[in-house]
């Protein structure tokens, strides 16, 4: 996307959202935070993620990524830099 292109809300929701920190697939945007006094995006909110295991006790809450940590919008990704999603470290066995 060039500097300045518009794109509508209905084009972003249809990309699937990837952390760059560790490459994790977070899926589609459920929704987007808009600040209508200014005019712009806060945040995109993408839905929690629910293992087999976790189904039973209940959904993960819903994730907000802040507009800030957008970090690129492709034809077909949004790419975010978000640390609250990431995989636990792994730590070496001693």
């Amino acid at each position: 996307m060039g500097v300045g292109e518009m794109i509508r809300v209905a084009e972003l929701r249809q990309r699937e959202v990837i952390n760059v920190i560790d490459g994790r697939r977070l899926g589609a945007i459920k929704d987007i935070d808009l600040d209508l006094e200014a005019g712009r995006v806060k945040s995109l909110i993408v839905p929690g993620t629910t293992g087999k295991f976790l189904y039973f006790f209940g959904r993960d809450e819903d994730l907000v990524i802040p507009w800030e940590n957008v970090v690129k919008i492709g034809v077909d990704v949004i790419l975010v830099e978000s640390y609250s999603c990431t995989a636990p470290l792994h730590r070496e066995r001693a």
